[in-house]
């Protein structure tokens, strides 16, 4: 096998065509299609469908370990580098939409002080979208809403933060006093996550402990969607505390809720391989930048830094 023929399938899995992988492989498709071809002479299998683009089963377990591969290849110019101090390379971030408000603007000052030469690219998507990434190599570090599900991955805490009903000031439920009840909330159509996402269990969770079922009035894998539909006055919803920006809070409200858990989020690598310099440098400074932020937004809550 050849490099550069884990290229060629790495391109047509990522550009859908072999016209598209020659693209952004800076070459032309005949030279695509021939490393392709010798290819599957050496494996002795059909890679790629030539009529639809497709990968066959055999090509998608090819392109599995080619990114791996072609990862660690990636890395030893960059490995090289931190020895002189000088550490160069690209880092792929995927970033669920709730953390990224903050987070990023941390993240993008510390990096052009501490390692102006990491090219740094981030990828906003919710758990379902951004772990399949991560696993198969597209992504090289996540920040993620706890629980992660692939067994290929691992984490480390970031922070937590509170769970509210986000709601206009309007609204009857912004005039009652105290944390909310879920019986309370049980009485309202809510914009809810998704059944099975994350956040939706810690809801879920908290809810039934109590014996309250509540009810959507729809549900949606996308809290900055769901944001969106409570600004536009479609209703209210339960969402992290972040999501109420400051400059909204004329006009709408966080309302605590009793007896629900702190939302977790955590970075997440893969457990398996060694991450690049670049990778490993962008990783440490993220968890030590969140960990010693001192503006931080309401509702959120940093680790005891004397737990390790």
């Amino acid at each position: 096998m050849d490099i550069r023929q884990l290229e060629a399938l790495v391109g047509i899995a990522d550009q859908g065509t072999f016209s598209g992988a020659a693209e952004a492989l800076g070459t032309v498709q005949s030279n695509i299609s021939n490393r392709i071809a010798r290819l599957e002479s050496d494996l002795g299998t059909e890679l790629v469908n030539r009529t639809t683009g497709a990968l066959s089963e055999s090509g998608e377990i090819v392109v599995l370990r080619a990114r791996r591969i072609l990862s660690e290849i990636n890395a030893i110019a960059s490995d090289v580098s931190e020895l002189n101090a000088d550490i160069r390379g690209q880092v792929v971030m995927g970033m669920i939409g709730t953390a990224g408000r903050w987070i990023v603007p941390l993240l993008l000052e510390a990096q052009r002080s501490l390692y102006p030469h990491i090219a740094l690219r981030i990828i906003e998507g919710s758990n379902s979208v951004i772990e399949p990434q991560l696993v198969n190599g597209r992504l090289d570090l996540a920040v993620l809403a706890w629980p992660v599900n692939a067994p290929e991955l691992t984490e480390v805490e970031l922070f937590s933060e509170d769970l509210v009903v986000i709601a206009d000031k309007r609204h009857p439920l912004a005039h009652l006093d105290g944390p909310l009840t879920f019986a309370t909330l049980a009485h309202y159509e809510l914009l809810l996550p998704l059944t099975g996402t994350p956040i939706r269990r810690e809801i879920d969770d908290a809810s039934r402990a109590q014996g309250i079922e509540l009810q959507p009035l729809i549900e949606l894998d996308g809290l900055r969607t769901i944001a969106s539909l409570t600004f536009d006055g479609h209703g209210p919803s339960i969402l992290p505390a972040t999501m109420l920006s400051s400059h909204l809070r004329e006009d709408f409200v966080a309302l605590h809720i009793e007896n629900i858990a702190k939302r977790r989020v955590v970075l997440s690598h893969r457990r398996f391989g060694f991450p690049s310099a670049p990778v490993r440098a962008i990783q440490a400074m993220l968890v030590e930048t969140v960990r010693n932020a001192t503006d931080v937004p309401d509702g959120v809550y940093l680790p005891d830094p004397r737990i390790q």
